[in-house]
């Protein structure tokens, strides 16, 4: 079965969500991942920018069958930790790629 997955975690893991995006495609699944990572590039965001990235991704959960955080050595930031509720309080499946 295709699933939807939606990636959540930190700008600065592009390594781990481009790994995660090839295993999951791999896998059959439809990714929706993050438009740029801009920790990992050193890209300066506006506050404008961020508030429609922001408003895109949550789009994105909504849209997923799952999300899978991208948690890198257990990191899980704020805005992810958001992100991961907001998935659960809309009844979606909830994976990370390390355990915790």
């Amino acid at each position: 079965m295709i699933n939807i997955v939606c990636f959540c975690g930190s700008t600065k893991f592009k390594q781990a969500f481009e790994q995660a995006n090839r295993q999951e495609s791999l896998k059959g699944n439809i990714v929706l991942s993050l438009p740029q990572f801009s920790q990992a590039d050193n890209i300066a965001v506006t506050e404008e920018e961020i508030k429609i990235l922001k408003q895109v991704h949550y789009e994105k959960i909504k849209l997923a069958d799952e999300i899978l955080v991208i948690n890198v050595d257990g990191y899980i930031g704020e805005a992810t930790k958001q992100e991961i509720e907001f998935a659960k309080s809309l009844g979606k499946s909830v994976r990370y790629l390390e355990k915790i």
